[in-house]
């Protein structure tokens, strides 16, 4: 325990002899802190808190429109082989 107070003591004295060093260390600190929440913050809004949507059927639209819930599609191109007698 003694060492941990020996060891913040010496790097509050080196804070205090760089002022300059500090301001940016500090800067630094809250810009990226702001940064991980803000982007935390919309990840969350978008990928974890359900969308809210007044009608539960339009869900199973949405369903529809994913690729292994489509018809298969028409081939309106030319005829080829026996299809052309």
């Amino acid at each position: 325990m003694q060492t941990l107070i020996q060891d913040l003591r010496y790097g509050a004295r080196q804070l205090l002899k760089r002022p300059g060093f500090t301001l940016l260390a500090i800067i630094s600190m809250a810009l990226g802190i702001g940064a991980n929440t803000a982007i935390f913050s919309l990840v969350d809004t978008v990928a974890f808190r359900p969308l809210p949507v007044r009608d539960p059927s339009l869900d199973e639209l949405l369903d529809q429109c994913k690729p292994e819930n489509r018809p298969e599609p028409i081939d309106f191109g030319p005829p080829v082989g026996r299809e052309v007698i």
